[in-house]
């Protein structure tokens, strides 16, 4: 059985969250990476979400990440690309299953790391569009709480209409 998928408020907590989880991976990590990023929902201030913090890393060479035993030790389990070629990606979760942060590494500069930064920003700043997004989650988290696939496809293309839309505002087009 999946786990149930809950969009919930924004929470003050989780920039603080953040800051503590990149504290830790900053000090077990510090030669390997380059700069570190609160994305995903929970970085956006008034945004619905899963109460999952996405982190993401730039370091140089994201193989040197492969079988890290740095961040198993904080607990995180690697999970390769998960589906994204050039990321690694990693699952941290408590002892029931929930789950607590998403690391996402990638090779420092790449446009997968703009392509997540100008998402954030753009929605950060521009509260109709976030309003959209955020609304679309509730809904689909309501209509799919165990179906992740579902849950995902149904917020795919407004993803990509409002990343579209963010690269042009991040690079000023």
């Amino acid at each position: 059985m999946q786990r149930e998928r809950k969009v919930v408020p924004y929470d003050e907590e989780w920039p603080i969250l953040y800051k503590k989880e990149s504290s830790q991976i900053i000090h077990h990590l510090k030669s390997m990476v380059t700069a570190i990023h609160h994305i995903g929902s929970t970085a956006i201030p008034g945004m619905c979400a899963k109460p999952t913090i996405d982190i993401l890393i730039e370091v140089e060479d994201v193989h040197a990440l492969d079988d890290n035993e740095q961040l198993s030790s904080l607990g995180y389990r690697p999970l390769g690309t998960h589906g994204i070629k050039g990321r690694r990606y990693f699952e941290k979760t408590d002892g029931v299953g929930n789950h607590l942060v998403h690391l996402h590494a990638y090779t420092s500069g790449t446009e997968d790391v703009v392509r997540h930064l100008a998402f954030r920003d753009f929605l950060s700043v521009h509260e109709d569009a976030a309003d959209l997004y955020s609304q679309m989650k509730v809904q689909l988290a309501e209509h799919y709480p165990n179906d992740c696939d579902s849950y995902c496809e149904g917020k795919n293309e407004l993803c990509r209409r409002i990343e579209q839309t963010a690269l042009q505002w991040w690079y000023g087009a």
